[in-house]
């Protein structure tokens, strides 16, 4: 679908319209292209005293060949080489130099006095981050802090992200990771995502790294010799996650109603993958998935996506459209899980990997079904993730707005304020809910668990 606006905000005279009245100016963001480098440009890298992630830090940035900066900082240059990561010397005077991505290390703040670490290192270099770049604090989670007044600190951080996130502008995007104690040598996978232009459409959000085992991949191919399965695959969202995830090294198989079995069976040729024709609110679903699975050496990741909306307010909705709409976006995914988490449905270090929506965290008008819905799958995740064992994480991503058929529906001006209602002033598209599903879906990632990510470009809804 064309975001004619956007298209206008690219030509001469939209660009003096938008300036002169004042209106959202969007930017065409970076996505990834196969072959490219993690991130294309310098990284600004800072660190409050005392912080203990600094090392594990430098051995990312040393791991994907950065082109690192930093201040007059001596104990982070000393974590660097201790990892053989070459720092460059930047004056903070030297205004002439532009970023791609700074990245501060504010795990050794541990009071309020000491977030004052934050302005010293971004206040000087603010106006100086390329298009479409990246700011990315990293601090301790506060529930694992060493004292109260340091867990207070920690958590005043996500209100600095979330504001720098709508400050920044030019497509920048702003994250905070949270890394729990003794989980430093988990956080590559998720430094890796949000450097890269596989988060373009990912902003102001909050993600916690936990502690588990760390196992090595493949970066180009981080699922080879994986088996997925893609709910609602045949277009829109799900065949986007079908072709990421194919294109990472996992055989796909593409999984939806038969009244799409063209459709589903046009994307499993495109990326050499199987199809299962099902109702996945049947009471077999999940015996099914399993069974279909084993011919490709068992299951490791599974993606709920196959979802529905019927949109009518409270006092006008039938029953038999909250009946829909709840069976199949969640009641769906609980019985499907069920029956593979109590019958060895998932191999070892398996992957579920569920879809919300950001109506799920505000509400929408018209949309108590639904939002109830995604709500739910919320829920899902969070009391799921506690439980798990044998190296299984389950995570979700909620989408905002995002150019599909679905949103293509929506009346015109309703359209245009979901497009326009958030940080990078456009609407998302499919592989950027496909790309940070295929991030919760890397083997790497085991140390994400009970994670719901928006892919909303930061929208005003809910933030």
């Amino acid at each position: 679908m064309t975001d004619q606006y956007q298209t206008f905000a690219k030509s001469p005279i939209g660009k003096f319209v938008i300036k002169n009245l004042g209106l959202p100016s969007p930017i065409e963001l970076d996505r990834f292209q196969v072959g490219q480098p993690v991130i294309q440009g310098a990284v600004l890298f800072g660190a409050a005293p005392n912080s203990r992630l600094t090392a594990s830090i430098s051995q990312v940035l040393s791991n994907i060949h950065a082109d690192v900066y930093a201040g007059n900082n001596t104990a982070l240059q000393q974590a660097a080489a201790s990892v053989g990561l070459n720092v460059r010397a930047f004056n903070q005077g030297d205004t002439a130099s532009k970023f791609k991505a700074l990245v501060f290390d504010a795990s050794g703040i541990e009071n309020a006095e000491q977030l004052k670490a934050l302005y010293d290192f971004f206040h000087p270099v603010a106006r100086q981050i390329q298009t479409s770049g990246r700011v990315i604090v990293v601090g301790t989670s506060p529930e694992t802090a060493s004292s109260v007044a340091a867990a207070i600190a920690q958590r005043a951080l996500e209100g600095f992200v979330k504001s720098v996130g709508k400050e920044f502008k030019k497509g920048i995007a702003a994250e905070l990771v949270y890394v729990d104690q003794d989980a430093q040598d988990n956080i590559e996978s998720t430094l890796r995502f949000l450097l890269s232009p596989r988060s373009a459409y990912v902003s102001g959000q909050v993600i916690r790294v936990s502690n588990a085992t760390t196992i090595e991949v493949d970066w180009a191919q981080p699922l080879a010799g994986k088996t997925a399965v893609v709910t609602g695959a045949s277009r829109g969202i799900g065949e986007a996650i079908a072709h990421v995830l194919a294109r990472d090294g996992a055989h796909v198989i593409c999984l939806d109603v038969p009244q799409q079995q063209a459709d589903l069976e046009r994307v499993a040729n495109e990326i050499d993958g199987s199809v299962l024709t099902l109702d996945i609110t049947a009471n077999d679903a999940g015996e099914k998935i399993k069974a279909a699975a084993a011919t490709q050496g068992g299951l490791d990741i599974i993606v709920h996506n196959a979802g529905v909306t019927r949109d009518k307010t409270l006092a006008n909705m039938k029953p038999e459209l909250w009946d829909l709409v709840i069976n199949i976006n969640l009641a769906a995914n609980e019985r499907v899980n069920d029956y593979l988490l109590n019958n060895a449905g998932l191999n070892e270090n398996g992957r579920i990997i569920c879809v919300s929506s950001i109506s799920g965290i505000a509400g929408n008008l018209g949309q108590t079904n639904y939002a109830v819905s995604k709500a739910g799958v919320i829920g899902l995740v969070k009391f799921t993730a506690p439980t798990l064992k044998n190296g299984i994480t389950i995570n979700a991503v909620a989408p905002g707005f995002i150019e599909t058929q679905m949103t293509a529906a929506i009346p015109f001006a309703i359209r245009e304020a979901g497009r326009r209602m958030n940080s990078m002033s456009q609407g998302g598209l499919p592989v950027d809910v496909a790309e940070t599903i295929a991030y919760f879906a890397s083997t790497a990632s085991t140390g994400l668990n009970g994670n719901v990510v928006r892919v909303c470009g930061q929208s005003l809804l809910g933030a």
